[in-house]
C-alpha cells in the first residue's frame, strides 16, 4: 500500500461508519438522556453484540481491532488540556510552566496532578483535589472550541470500518469532555467509546484497553494500541498487545519507540498511508 492512498475514501464517509457499527436502535428507543449519543459504553455494545451475533462467526472473522486513544490521536487537544490544566492549578496558587504539564497528559488526572505536585514538593487535600478536577473540566470547555480533528482521523476510522476491521477508542478522559470531542469526528451512533468513568484505572494502567478490546470481542493480543503518549504505550504494553505511535501529541519519535511503539507515524492520515505496515490488509 506504500504510496498510494485508498480509493475514494471521501465517499466511505459516514456511511461506512454505519455498516460497522454495532447500534441498539433497532432494538430500543433512543435515551435522549445518553450523555454523548454517538458512542455506545462497554455495557450496552456487549448487549448489543448478543443480539446481533447469534451466529457466533464474529471471532473467527475479525483478524485484528484498532483500539485509539482521542486526545492527541484523533483529535488536536493535547495543549487545551494542557491550558486547562494550567490555569486549574493556578487558582490553587501553582505555578508550573506549560512543558511540566505536557509530559503528563495522556495519564489520569489523578496520577498526573499527583506527579508534577511531587515535582514541587507540594500536597493537596481530598477537598482541594476534587476542586482541581472540576476546575480542570471548566477550563477545557472553554477551550474546546478550539480543537480539531487530526488530519485523516475521520478518513481512516471510515476506512477501517468499511475494511470491516474492528476499532474503538479508549480515552483517559471522561465521558462528559470526550462526547464534544466524538462529536467532531462525527462518528456513527453505537461505536464504541470507553472512557475514565468505565474503568479502575485509567492510563499507564492497561484497563481502558482491556476493556475496548473485551467490548470488540477480540483478544488484546489481537489487537493494536494507537496512541500519541509514552503512557498510551506504556498501557499497550502491560496489556501485550502491539503498540503504534503518532507524534500528533507532541511526544518525538524515540520517546514514542522507547515506550514500546512498533512503529511511529505522523498523525492518522500518516498511518492511513501505511495500514498495511501494522498488519491490516487492504480492501480488495
Amino acid at each position: 500500500m506504500e504510496g498510494r492512498r485508498p480509493k475514494r475514501l471521501e465517499q466511505i464517509g459516514l456511511q461506512a461508519v454505519q455498516s460497522f457499527s454495532w447500534t441498539l436502535d433497532e432494538q430500543m428507543p433512543r435515551d435522549s438522556s445518553r450523555p454523548c449519543s454517538t458512542a455506545m459504553g462497554i455495557s450496552e455494545l456487549q448487549l448489543d453484540r448478543k443480539s446481533k451475533s447469534s451466529d457466533g462467526d464474529f471471532e473467527k472473522k475479525a483478524r485484528a481491532a484498532f483500539l485509539f486513544d482521542l486526545d492527541g490521536t484523533l483529535v488536536d487537544s493535547v495543549y487545551q488540556h494542557v491550558l486547562a490544566w494550567r490555569e486549574a492549578l493556578e487558582h490553587l496558587g501553582i505555578d508550573l510552566s506549560v512543558w511540566r504539564i505536557h509530559r503528563r497528559i495522556g495519564m489520569s488526572g489523578g496520577l498526573l496532578v499527583n506527579g508534577l505536585l511531587r515535582e514541587i514538593g507540594r500536597s493537596l487535600t481530598k477537598a482541594e483535589a476534587t476542586r482541581l478536577g472540576k476546575l480542570h473540566e471548566e477550563a477545557y470547555q472553554r477551550f474546546a472550541g478550539k480543537v480539531r480533528p487530526l488530519p485523516g482521523a475521520s478518513e481512516l476510522l471510515a476506512y477501517l470500518s468499511h475494511a470491516n476491521v474492528p476499532w474503538a477508542i479508549a480515552t483517559s478522559g471522561r465521558r462528559a469532555s470526550a462526547c464534544l470531542m466524538l462529536e467532531l469526528l462525527q462518528l456513527a451512533p453505537g461505536a464504541l467509546v470507553v472512557t475514565r468513568d468505565e474503568v479502575q484505572h485509567a492510563k499507564p494502567d492497561p484497563d481502558l484497553f482491556l476493556t475496548a478490546a473485551h467490548g470488540l470481542g477480540i483478544s488484546i493480543h489481537d489487537s493494536v494500541v494507537v496512541g500519541d503518549s509514552i503512557w498510551d504505550l506504556l498501557a499497550a504494553r502491560r496489556a501485550r498487545a502491539l503498540g503504534v505511535g503518532l507524534l500528533s501529541g507532541g511526544y518525538g519519535q524515540d520517546e514514542l519507540e522507547r515506550a514500546g511503539a512498533y512503529r511511529v507515524y505522523q498523525d492518522p492520515s500518516d498511518l492511513l498511508r501505511h495500514l498495511d505496515e501494522v498488519g491490516c490488509r487492504t480492501i480488495e
